[in-house]
């Protein structure tokens, strides 16, 4: 019998905070990490602005000899795991670590890493290569790492779809569980590409928006002035259960998730579907398993980059799958405050989408001033909106055309 799943503890290394009270404080209050990029000159680039982490000290979580040979996305992860799990409650010392495992995906892996090593190789030629460069750059060390740091045995993996990687790894960790090869999933996405060869690849593709003179107006989901995505970094994670073993506990509850969809556009490289197909289907295949009318879905939060091309889509896939009532449906982005945190992205907006649920509060879709007339539907513009929430939907879509879907609900 398969078993029910609940989330139980909420992680985060983000450009709006490193705890979920500061996280959705700032998030609520129309706060934005988006600002000027320190870490390298950008004097050459067209773009040179991002949402950075900030503040952040990894020897404030792990013992400095690990640090130096974790890049900074492992780094992400293996904090982001340790304060989701204290936030959980969970005594490592006093479970059975077989039954715990990790799912935590990264779109691009250990770039900066990557960057260093070359440049080292130029310099010194192999022997100027950190005999570390391998496992520090793969992107399954992220999970790797954080087992590792936690002592734990269960199933561990990593799932690479680009922007849709934390949404899908923890759409895995939340199969391990229900299928019951194991009782705890530590799962989520982590990603720390702001780099040279990180922003300059993406200008290349001209998916940034390059908005310098006005870092905080520049992600604008839905509205007619959007250019482009404003890259951001970090990690989110959760803990995930299943319901029997938080209830014996007596856990907080922040959800249960009820549906997972993943499906492929078989389409293009880095452009959806025009028709949003591939989208609708894992929309469908969440819907289904959920076991749920779409009626029933309350809010949604949307992959919302402020791409012209994704947000037209995803609004056309939105009134696919939920037809009239799509026009009642909240749905927000939160991208104009993070950033797009692309690996990290889908696990960090499902946070946002747990503490929704638990708040009855909407966060809202910064800089929607203007809203573009293709993209027609209930946006949650500016400020957040309180509403009785029951169910709510957090969508994923990546280059490769990878889509992927969790619903939560409250549980009752």
């Amino acid at each position: 019998m398969a078993k029910r799943v609940v989330i139980t503890g909420l992680g985060m290394i983000s450009p709006l905070g490193h705890d979920k009270n500061t996280f959705w404080h700032n998030l609520l209050n129309g706060h934005t990490g988006i600002g000027y990029i320190d870490y390298f000159d950008t004097s050459d680039f067209p773009v040179r602005i991002a949402a950075q982490v900030k503040d952040f000290k990894a020897e404030d979580y792990l013992p400095k000899k690990e640090v130096r040979r974790m890049d900074k996305f492992v780094q992400y992860a293996c904090a982001a795991s340790k304060v989701a799990v204290e936030d959980a409650g969970i005594d490592l010392t006093r479970v059975d670590r077989e039954k715990i495992g990790v799912w935590i995906g990264s779109g691009i892996g250990g770039i900066e890493t990557l960057e260093k090593n070359h440049r080292q190789m130029l310099e010194k030629g192999v022997g100027g290569i950190n005999p570390f460069f391998i496992p520090m750059l793969i992107p399954n060390m992220a999970s790797g790492q954080v087992a590792i740091v936690l002592g734990v045995k269960g199933p561990n993996g990593c799932t690479v779809t680009a922007c849709a990687s934390g949404t899908n790894s923890i759409g895995e960790a939340f199969r391990i569980i229900r299928d019951g090869q194991a009782e705890v999933m530590i799962a989520g996405g982590t990603e720390a590409a702001i780099t040279p060869l990180g922003l300059g690849g993406f200008c290349a593709m001209k998916a940034l928006s390059d908005r310098n003179d006005e870092p905080q107006k520049a992600c604008r989901p839905f509205d007619r002035e959007r250019e482009g995505f404003v890259m951001g970094e970090g990690a989110g994670i959760v803990v995930l259960e299943s319901l029997e073993h938080a209830l014996a506990r007596g856990a907080h509850i922040y959800a249960e998730i009820i549906g997972y969809g993943a499906s492929a556009d078989a389409c293009h490289m880095v452009q959806p579907d025009e028709e949003g197909r591939g989208a609708v289907l894992a929309f469908k295949m969440a819907l289904a398993q959920a076991g749920i009318e779409p009626e029933e879905i309350d809010y949604i939060n949307a992959h919302g980059t402020g791409t012209r091309l994704n947000d037209v889509i995803e609004t056309k896939v939105i009134k696919t799958v939920f037809g009239p009532y799509s026009y009642e449906l909240p749905v927000s982005s939160i991208k104009a405050a993070t950033g797009h945190m692309l690996g990290a992205a889908g696990a960090v907006e499902l946070i946002a989408s747990a503490l929704a649920l638990e708040n009855n509060l909407i966060p809202p879709t910064l800089n929607l001033e203007n809203q573009d007339p293709e993209c027609d539907l209930d946006y949650v513009p500016l400020t957040p909106r309180e509403k009785e929430l029951k169910t709510v939907l957090s969508d994923s879509l990546g280059f490769g055309g990878h889509n992927a879907v969790l619903i939560l609900r409250k549980l009752g």
